[in-house]
């Protein structure tokens, strides 16, 4: 599995991101025109609303990982800089999901490779510090996808989502419903009711290695070679 927009040239990936902005903003403005046309010019505010959404992204995170607030495990697998002893994780984003996803998968075959890089990431982040255990660093993350019975068998604890959290899923629900239409490989609507936060302690997560590695031997039999 790998990254194809950092496996170009730094040339290559800002001509890319030149593209993109440039067919965003052509399609808001022919957007904005007909709207301006039949009367409904306020409409066009929404829909670059939710343009700036979805293109985010592929702009926000290479910025990020450039400066070292973004930090890959795999490819569909990130981490925020730790900080004060907490390290926040994240599943890829529709940047990587874009770059990373092969089309001639199916739903399920694109289901289990998305989870294989989760894996794949938190097998990283357990290498990295089990060399240091015990060690106090705590992990935290927020998903729609995990629910607390898989999270549990790899000793994370479900704790309250705080406002700020939904409201920013909320806010991308246009990006997240793109993201997990890609990865159903069909128009596919997330639910944003079953969002849940989860927090544990690295050392208990490094005593599930042997749990994770189990389960991503079943899942790499599911994705074709």
């Amino acid at each position: 599995m790998k990254h194809k927009f950092y496996l170009k040239t730094k040339k290559e990936q800002r001509q890319a991101q030149f593209k993109l902005a440039g067919v965003a903003i052509f399609l808001n403005l022919l957007l904005l025109l007909l709207l301006w046309a039949i009367g409904l010019p306020i409409l066009g505010l929404l829909c670059i609303s939710i343009t700036l959404t979805i293109v985010a992204p592929f702009f926000d995170v290479p910025s990020l990982v450039k400066q070292g607030q973004l930090i890959y495990y795999s490819p569909l697998f990130l981490i925020e800089k730790e900080k004060d002893g907490v390290i926040t994780i994240h599943g890829g984003t529709l940047f990587d999901y874009y770059y990373v996803i092969d089309r001639k998968l199916n739903g399920a075959q694109r289901t289990n490779l998305i989870i294989k890089g989760y894996l794949d990431g938190l097998l990283h982040l357990i290498e990295e510090y089990e060399r240091k255990a015990p060690n106090s660093i705590k992990i935290k993350g927020t998903s729609y996808i995990i629910n607390e019975r898989t999270a549990s068998k790899i000793g994370l604890k479900k704790v309250e989502t705080n406002w700020l959290q939904r409201f920013i899923l909320s806010f991308n629900y246009f990006n997240l419903t793109t993201s997990y239409s890609l990865a159903k490989a069909k128009l596919s609507f997330p639910n944003l009711n079953n969002t849940d936060s989860f927090e544990g302690d690295m050392d208990t997560l490094i005593q599930q290695k042997a749990y994770l590695l189990r389960v991503k031997k079943m899942i790499v039999k599911k994705i074709p070679i």
